[in-house]
């Protein structure tokens, strides 16, 4: 039974709606990843879900008794307080009640009678045991997610904020758990511990995110919100983004026939009335149909094109040349003997935890700041143009034109004469967006727009600060594609695994204790050197130490009369479920099969996933009494 349905459902604040003749149905246990351009209304669909909007049209339903919770999109910058008291507001009035209670339970003995009074006096104002029972569930979600109750949460980082927020909305033992862009602003490290903990969670998450390898560990189930319509495909990431293109292949090719038809159907009726006085008034409301089915296709929202501006000097050969440097701040030492040589065309990727001193590092190397020993030489005839994570280049005043323009209607992009109407176009600014103050716009859209301003200078230094939080797919894969093909040097500094891999040729990481390393490749590479390091390391000391001992040989049995009946059987077994497979992927690969309700999408998928466990037990047990065997 479905824990949460959408029933033909519409909502919208204006035209065209938002969501429009929306059906979905939710199972326990699925973890749904929630696609979309941005500003196509996936928080606003959340909102639906939680019941804080009511659908214009259609219903929502929940099964009885379901409980659904959300984490936060924005960590709130004015909160204050311990984070036992920000995870006991998830009981809304009763909070500061719990927290009363809390302290008195775990810290009478360092109270005064007056602060012990007012406590006892605060705690009173909720059932005792009621009080008891979500003192328990707090302390116990506090443990689970490695928090400390004590802690200030002003005093956190962002990852640890984020962390709290989700606790907060995990005390309510939800089993829908709606969470909105969960890694924005996260490191690699917190987003590893975010994955992990998911993967163990046993409820129903939906969420919505951008980072391409988040989604393809944890989403069992894609749901696609695009141009009003939900499309549900029952997959992986990786398995949706190869059914996708193939949809839209053939939604092309459908559209094309469509538009031949058209335009001979209007040719028929200007050369019919020329010849006959009386028309087949049947095929003329046909074309009328037509026409109308035209107009009310809504088109496709089309992908950004970005052109990078290339006129900059391409300078020498060498870009910028450190060595030894060392860096400390309020007794903080963020660099220590550090050196590196950056060529012209690398693309280099800097990697660390938060607040470790990756801006700082980007700051020496491009002589914004003074070591405080050693030497920084930087090449000839360096332009560079960057990008804020901060996005302090942009006036909130000035409209989008006017943070780009700087009162100009041309630009010179390559050599090329461009409107400014039209180049912003490039960057998904329709000509009435682009008129709007910039203190009203999205956070994707500001990240577009200061990549509209970045792209539109010459400059043969690219610096990359934090570029892909709040970018949709498609245009995070355009940004891949662009830095690429980009003659000159990128500096940049993401937690995004996926970016990382496709763009950079070495990687600068923050080893905490082990200072700045270098390591050729993108970020797996780096896990796969650094895992290597690390065994070479142990495998020396223990040789160093004498620890090496011979390695025992294990002694084979032979098969006894049941194992070898097994290994008989095992090659007729695997052939069948092979061939039970291989028609459950036919079956899928029908265009009829994704039309069906979800029940059945679901146990097919689930038939499928059992086949595949089986083939692999199966493969592994034949191999091991081969082996035996021989």
């Amino acid at each position: 039974m479905a824990v949460l349905s959408f029933r033909d459902v519409s909502f919208g604040f204006g035209q065209p709606p938002l969501v429009e003749h929306a059906d979905l149905q939710v199972e326990r246990g699925e973890r749904i990843g929630l696609l979309g351009r941005n500003g196509t209304g996936k928080s606003t669909l959340m909102r639906l879900m939680l019941g804080e909007l009511a659908p214009d049209h259609g219903t929502i339903e929940t099964a009885n008794g379901i409980r659904i919770t959300r984490q936060r999109q924005d960590v709130p910058v004015d909160a204050r307080g311990t984070i036992f008291g920000m995870v006991a507001a998830a009981f809304e009035d009763h909070g500061p009640a719990l927290e009363a209670s809390f302290r008195l339970h775990h810290h009478a003995e360092e109270l005064t009678v007056e602060e012990r009074h007012q406590l006892e006096t605060l705690a009173a104002t909720v059932d005792s045991d009621r009080a008891w029972q979500w003192e328990q569930r707090i302390e116990q979600t506090l443990a689970r997610m490695q928090l400390d109750p004590w802690q200030r949460f002003e005093n956190l980082s962002s990852g640890m904020k984020r962390r709290v927020l989700l606790a907060q909305a995990l005390v309510l033992d939800p089993d829908i758990l709606l969470l909105d862009e969960p890694t924005n602003h996260l490191d690699i490290e917190a987003i590893n511990w975010l994955e992990d903990f998911l993967q163990r969670f046993e409820g129903t998450f939906i969420f919505i995110t951008h980072d391409r390898t988040f989604l393809q560990k944890l989403a069992t189930r894609i749901v696609e919100l695009d141009c009003g319509k939900l499309y549900d495909w029952t997959c992986d990431y990786a398995t949706f983004l190869i059914r996708k293109e193939e949809a839209l292949a053939a939604e092309e090719r459908q559209q094309e026939l469509f538009d031949k038809k058209l335009a001979r159907e209007e040719a028929w009726i200007r050369t019919g009335i020329k010849a006959r006085r009386t028309r087949n008034e049947g095929r003329v409301r046909a074309l009328k149909e037509l026409r109308s089915q035209y107009q009310a296709r809504r088109k496709r929202v089309g992908s950004a094109q970005v052109e990078l501006h290339e006129d900059a000097d391409r300078g020498g050969v060498k870009v910028i040349q450190a060595a030894n440097l060392n860096y400390a701040i309020a007794g903080r030492t963020i660099l220590e003997n550090f050196s590196t040589t950056i060529f012209r065309g690398d693309k280099i990727g800097i990697i660390g935890p938060n607040g470790c001193g990756k801006t700082t590092l980007l700051r020496l190397l491009l002589g914004e700041l003074t070591p405080t020993a050693g030497t920084i030489r930087h090449g000839t005839n360096l332009e560079i143009g960057y990008f804020d994570q901060l996005r302090a280049q942009l006036d909130d005043e000035e409209t989008v034109i006017e943070n780009v323009a700087h009162g100009q209607d041309m630009l010179l992009i390559n050599g090329k004469r461009r409107h400014i109407i039209g180049y912003l176009e490039d960057f998904l600014f329709t000509p009435e967006r682009s008129k709007t103050l910039v203190r009203f716009l999205s956070g994707g859209e500001r990240n577009r727009l200061l990549l509209a301003r970045l792209f539109s200078k010459p400059s043969n230094v690219l610096v990359l600060d934090e570029p892909t939080n709040d970018l949709d797919t498609e245009t995070l894969e355009l940004l891949e594609s662009l830095v690429v093909d980009y003659p000159g040097t990128v500096l940049l500094v993401s937690h995004d695994r996926t970016f990382l891999n496709n763009v950079i040729t070495s990687s600068l990481v923050f080893e905490g204790d082990n200072g700045v390393k270098e390591y050729a490749g993108g970020y797996d590479d780096w896990l796969l050197q650094k895992t290597a390091s690390v065994q070479a390391e142990a495998a020396a000391k223990a040789k160093s130490a004498g620890e090496t001992r011979p390695v025992a040989t294990p002694t084979r049995s032979r098969l006894n009369f049941k194992e070898q009946r097994e290994l008989e059987e095992l090659p007729r077994k695997i052939e069948a479920w092979e061939t039970e497979q291989a028609d459950l992927h036919a079956q899928m690969g029908q265009p009829s099969f994704y039309q069906q309700d979800t029940a059945a999408i679901t146990a097919v998928n689930a038939a499928l996933a059992r086949l595949e466990e089986s083939l692999t037990a199966a493969y592994a047990r034949w191999e091991e009494l081969e082996s035996r065997a021989e």
